[in-house]
């Protein structure tokens, strides 16, 4: 069945430059230009991707992701606010991606197949997983570069298997300090520059060019796959 996409955005030239792009792509469209038609829309059966504006008339968009996620839809916020803030917001309520107007289309179907890719594996996440030159055995406690062992401090191994978890998926620096850190250190994203740094210069081909270990500055990492 044809993953069905729903385009939530007040404004028709934006809906039909979107419907253009992802119907090229062989991807079922519905289109909603308020919040209420959004949440509507999205109950049916079918859909599986939200993409948001959040500058919709009745309602701010951001209010929608917790609602949208409770419901098992894939979101990817797609609007102008560039704020790091918003981006931070939206991720942290849940949002799998965040893609700022003006975009390219080729960028931003790239992003609709990973976040359909990611909802539609059998679970959120994976004991195992290959990215690059690097392996993952998130049960065994082992990561192999070049099919040679890397040793990681606990620290590390945290990082790595909880960027695993969500492969494909930008996670927050709060979202990440919480879960390898804990509560009282979602300010100390120094930590988590720290550990970044020694993941990448013992994974990574080249650390200052990372391609595994990508980050989104004021924002968080993602591991690439």
């Amino acid at each position: 069945m044809t993953a069905q996409i729903l385009i939530v955005d007040d404004e028709p030239a934006i809906r039909r430059l979107v419907r253009g792009a992802v119907e090229r792509a062989g991807l079922s469209v519905e289109e909603a230009a308020t919040a209420a038609e959004a949440l509507t829309a999205a109950r049916r059966p079918g859909c599986e991707l939200v993409l948001l504006d959040l500058g919709l008339p009745d309602r701010d968009g951001i209010e929608l992701v917790p609602l949208l996620k409770a419901i098992d839809r894939a979101v990817i916020v797609l609007t102008a606010r560039d704020a790091t803030a918003e981006k931070v917001a939206a991720l942290d309520l849940g949002a799998d991606d965040y893609v700022v107007k003006p975009f390219d289309t080729e960028e931003l179907l790239a992003r609709i197949r990973g976040a359909l890719r990611r909802h539609n594996a059998v679970s959120p996440g994976q004991d195992r997983l290959k990215a690059g030159p690097v392996e993952i055995d998130l049960a065994a406690h082992q990561v192999w570069r070049d099919g040679l062992p890397v040793k990681l401090t606990r620290k590390e191994f945290a990082l790595l298997a909880e960027l695993t978890r969500h492969a494909g998926k930008l996670l927050t620096h709060a979202h990440l300090l919480k879960i390898v850190w804990g509560d009282g250190h979602l300010d100390d994203v120094e930590y988590l520059r720290v550990a970044m740094r020694a993941l990448r210069l013992k994974l990574e081909s080249d650390p200052a060019a990372p391609a595994l270990l990508l980050n989104e500055p004021g924002i968080g990492y993602r591991l690439a796959v």
